[in-house]
């Protein structure tokens, strides 16, 4: 039985989508006819690539090993198609954390385009979890995260350097002497971002590495609300600097030394065993050669 295009397509989707039905719409199948071509792929194969738990299809470890390789089929076939047009065009997937995201890519994506007009970014902003998850269902060609991370099917590239800030509002206590030490630390109460984010991650690390625990008042998932909240004396916050540098230089929030060790790397996230496309790898490298480090 011969593997076809279709049923590569079919398992692509499938696996990026999570929903057979979705995947059979996205590539004009009825519901019965994707389910019999699955069925004809495994056989051909000779192994499972996805478990069958009630209406769900997870996918299986071989089926995770072969996702590359069916990837790197359809970018060669893309670049058939697109023999006789400009290979640095097109859309550009990007997931990334929302520090990266708001400060760091609207610059890199608009220098980016003046040199390739013909290139559509596709942006899609969540936390660290979520962009390993985009990635890790082929949802986006590249990732950018902010907090540690490991994934035995994701690359993980250290990119560049960045550093969290505590932060109080004007009127605080703390504001004059701008300092605050680890008895304080555990006195105060916190506005911190969610579990899965990147700058979560961190700030966890550092209290559990010099033994202290806080009290958390709030969990936000946006860091415009973290510093709306801090102003408003519900706690202190910790955020990169990049995102409360506006409000440092007015006057609106005020840093805190810490003996917290809250220095990061952002890291760019992409399939270890996949073949990039052009226009993924021009990115990439553009990325690398514009970080502050190189």
């Amino acid at each position: 039985m011969t593997i076809s295009i279709k049923k590569l397509q079919l398992f692509e989707a499938t696996a990026r989508l999570g929903k057979l039905t979705q995947a059979a719409n996205e590539i004009a199948l009825s519901q019965s006819a994707a389910s019999q071509a699955l069925k004809e792929l495994e056989q051909s194969l000779g192994y499972p690539l996805f478990e069958r738990v009630g209406r769900d299809l997870l996918i299986t470890e071989n089926g995770l090993k072969a996702l590359p390789k069916v990837r790197q089929i359809a970018d060669i076939l893309d670049s058939l198609q697109l023999a006789n047009l400009n290979p640095m065009s097109g859309v550009l997937k990007i997931v990334a954390s929302a520090t990266i995201a708001t400060y760091l890519l609207p610059k890199l994506i608009a220098n980016f385009i003046k040199t390739y007009p013909d290139v559509s970014p596709e942006i899609h902003i969540g936390n660290t979890q979520m962009v390993i998850d985009y990635l890790d269902k082929g949802q986006a060609n590249i990732g950018l995260i902010e907090g540690p991370a490991l994934h035995p099917h994701l690359q993980i590239i250290p990119w560049q350097e960045d550093k969290l800030q505590v932060f109080c509002p004007p009127n605080h206590p703390l504001a004059k002497n701008t300092t605050i030490n680890l008895e304080q630390i555990q006195q105060q109460s916190w506005v911190l971002r969610e579990q899965g984010s990147g700058t979560r991650a961190i700030f966890d690390a550092a209290i559990e590495k010099m033994g202290a625990q806080i009290n958390l008042a709030m969990e936000l998932t946006r860091q415009s609300a973290i510093k709306e909240s801090v102003k408003a004396g519900l706690g202190l916050g910790c955020l990169s600097k990049l995102s409360i540098a506006e409000e440092l230089k007015n006057g609106g929030l005020v840093a805190l030394k810490s003996p917290l060790n809250l220095s990061r790397r952002f890291s760019l996230v992409t399939h270890k065993d996949s073949h990039h496309n052009l226009l993924t790898q021009t990115f990439i490298d553009y990325l690398i050669a514009e970080s502050p480090s190189k």
